[in-house]
């Protein structure tokens, strides 16, 4: 197979593809939900939230950060799903979905 015959196959292989791949937007909606993950910050946060409710007063003592800082670290992970959150009083907990700690944890242990 030449250069032009191979590059011809290639071409149908992904547009084939392409086809079944989800639209540009939703894609664009899932990379909003991995820039949540892009900070270290959060990804010390998602670890931290693995094992059960943690305050936020917590996390901010541990981590040595403003409380402003560290809730708007909440907030993001919040909204991309990452995070559940539950108010009591005044205290607010937070906890990760074990499944995206898994998925995070095996990530980076692939691109160590």
């Amino acid at each position: 197979m030449n250069h032009e015959e191979l590059k011809q196959e290639n071409i149908k292989e992904l547009t084939e593809l392409n086809q079944t791949l989800p639209t540009t937007e939703e894609f664009e909606a899932y990379s909003e939900k991995l820039k949540a993950l892009s900070d270290p910050t959060r990804l010390k946060i998602i670890y931290m939230l693995g094992n059960g409710l943690k305050c936020t007063c917590a996390i901010q003592e541990v981590l040595d950060k403003p409380q402003s800082n560290i809730s708007h670290h909440l907030k993001i992970l919040k909204n991309a799903g990452f995070i559940k959150s539950e108010k009591e009083g005044v205290w607010v907990y937070h906890e990760c979905n074990p499944k995206i700690l898994e998925l995070v944890d095996a990530l980076i242990k692939e691109i160590k």
